[in-house]
């Protein structure tokens, strides 16, 4: 049988394919030989010609692909992914190439990250298989790990899963792994994109002399690269109100969106606490507070608010939902406070606003369109990104922003085969043939060795400073939400219900953090009280606030002075904080 095998693969040399497919086919005999090998060298030789894999190591990575996908050929595997260009590239190509390759069906679903949310928020509580895998936000990791229904990829990838691992998966090359790893220690997701929230802002405006001359007479400092808020607010004050207008046509100095939606929510979860310097010191995460203002005792959430020794309601979480909303108020565009997250996500690349304190680098590829205003001919775009500014209650050591890190996710539920041929295409997604090529579609990099390879080098330009952050130690201090969230899907949606009652004005800040925390710690008792085994809410009692507000790190009190003097530096200094 072995020797027939052969004889068919051999003869098929009247095709015209390489000696390296000749060679693997008629060397490995466990190889169903020519036809998945010529689907491999194709889409290797189209597709995925950026790697930092030579072309053979490719092809033996892709040789395994196919061996290890033998038992599930055939099989239709069903994954749900939200709605950004990385995913998309993975929707439209990379489940084809997979498919071709290995025999292996993918039906691979793309969606709002809230439908996500919603989706595996199911499968958990059911506890019954809806999709055979999700990319799923790192945000979930506290969930995940107390849940018990989301599978260690720790534990799979040594026992189940063994014989379906890439011996060249090469998890140390990932960038993200400290996010996607529980208190005990052990993996739970693996990394598919990473994002980050940043400062954008328009270089060719703030290089202008005539700008910087009125910019310095006005503020008695340099217009440059704000680094505390106030520098942040004097910068949108200066372009909204003095400058107004260039080339005719109105301008911002700022950028944000208002519109009572879920994605308002994630402008707070996703760390705008944290740059305000609402929790506690401590990377990936604050400890014993984080960004959320959750305070955690040995895993354990004791409290949300500042009574339980939280910091939800404190002064910095208010300071920084006043300068949010007068921000939005007073220096955005007016459509900005009727906008979710992605009808804003366009509005800097028409060329009116200044600059933008949280700006996610998902947009990246979507801003170096040449048609566009912010575009230089040559390539080069008019914007720039850099280190965030930080609030008047951040402390050297604590986090600075956020990073989002959409990860494989295996629950329980899903039964073994199903699984294993999803872990299949999550590798192959990330494989090294594969994820440079995804890096350069998506500019959302999750392995070392590509972010640090000669091609990113040669086209780090077109980017703003998008590969300097990522090639930076600074890289560490963006973070997602962490593991003392004990129950993302369930208390996310406090952020953007109660936001929005302070942005419309329904509520002061205040009463809605106030308001926040007093329900964010309800739902903590009902955790506490349903009894997970894991790391689960032990509730302080109340205290008088003045109480906690008196002792070290968070909840802080509040600062005689909210508005220190604004400081800035030039763009080339600035990116140094980063190393």
């Amino acid at each position: 049988m072995v020797y027939q095998e052969k004889r068919q693969c051999l003869a098929r040399k009247r095709h015209r394919v390489s000696k390296l497919t000749l060679f693997l086919c008629a060397s490995i005999l466990s190889t169903p030989c020519m036809a998945d090998m010529l689907a491999a060298e194709k889409w290797i030789n189209n597709e995925f010609k950026e790697s930092t894999l030579t072309k053979e190591q490719q092809m033996k990575e892709m040789q395994w692909f196919i061996n290890a996908a033998r038992p599930f050929k055939g099989m239709t595997i069903r994954v749900v992914s939200e709605r950004i260009d990385t995913h998309v590239y993975e929707a439209k190509v990379l489940a084809k190439a997979f498919q071709e390759i290995t025999g292996i069906k993918l039906v691979h679903e793309i969606t709002g990250e809230d439908d996500v949310v919603k989706k595996i928020a199911t499968q958990i509580e059911l506890d019954y298989s809806i999709y055979d895998a999700y990319i799923n936000d790192s945000d979930f990791i506290g969930t995940h790990y107390r849940s018990g229904k989301v599978v260690s990829l720790t534990d799979f990838m040594a026992g189940e899963g063994k014989e379906v691992t890439l011996p060249s998966l090469d998890l140390e090359d990932f960038i993200g792994l400290s996010f996607t790893t529980g208190p005990d220690g052990k993996l739970y997701q693996l990394p598919d994109q990473q994002f980050a929230n940043l400062y954008w802002y328009r270089a060719d405006w703030f290089d202008r002399a005539d700008f910087k001359a009125s910019f310095k007479k006005l503020y008695g400092y340099e217009l440059g690269v704000p680094q505390n808020w106030s520098a942040y607010e004097d910068i949108a004050e200066f372009f909204t109100i003095h400058v107004k207008t260039i080339d005719g046509k109105k301008i911002y100095g700022h950028m944000d969106y208002g519109k009572k939606d879920p994605s308002l929510g994630w402008r707070f979860s996703d760390a705008w606490l944290s740059m305000a310097g609402a929790g506690d010191k401590g990377i990936p995460n604050g400890l014993p507070v984080d960004e959320w203002g959750i305070r955690v005792e040995d895993c354990h959430p004791v409290g949300a608010s500042v009574s339980r020794g939280g910091a939800l309601n404190g002064p910095a979480a208010v300071y920084a939902i006043t300068k949010f909303i007068e921000w939005l108020n007073k220096f955005a565009p007016p459509e900005a406070k009727s906008m979710n997250f992605s009808q804003a996500g366009a509005v800097p690349g028409q060329g009116t606003i200044a600059q933008q304190i949280f700006w996610y680098t998902a947009f990246t590829a979507a801003l170096t369109d040449p048609k566009l205003p912010v575009m230089n001919s040559d390539g080069v775009p008019k914007w720039r990104m850099a280190p965030s500014p930080r609030g008047p209650y951040w402390e050297k050591g604590m986090k600075l922003g956020y990073q989002d890190t959409g990860s494989w996710t295996f629950m329980t539920s899903t039964p073994l085969k199903n699984r294993k041929a999803a872990w299949l295409y999550a590798q192959f997604v990330t494989s090294k043939t594969v994820s440079l090529q995804k890096m350069l579609i998506g500019l959302t990099p999750i392995r070392n060795s590509d972010i640090m390879s000669d091609k990113m080098t040669k086209v780090a330009y077109k980017y703003g400073g998008l590969i300097e952050f990522y090639r930076s130690k600074a890289r560490v201090a963006w973070t997602p939400t962490g593991s003392n969230v004990p129950d993302y899907p369930g208390l996310s949606d406090l952020w953007w219900k109660n936001i929005s009652l302070a942005v419309n004005g329904q509520l002061s800040p205040q009463e809605a953090m106030n308001k926040m925390a007093a329900e964010m710690d309800e739902r903590l008792m009902a955790l506490e009280q349903k009894g997970q085994e894991r790391c689960a809410p032990r509730m302080n009692p109340q205290k008088d606030e003045s109480y906690w507000l008196n002792q070290p790190g968070a909840p802080k009190a509040k600062l005689a002075n909210e508005k220190p003097q604004g400081v800035t530096l030039p763009y080339e200094s600035a990116l140094e904080a980063w190393n």
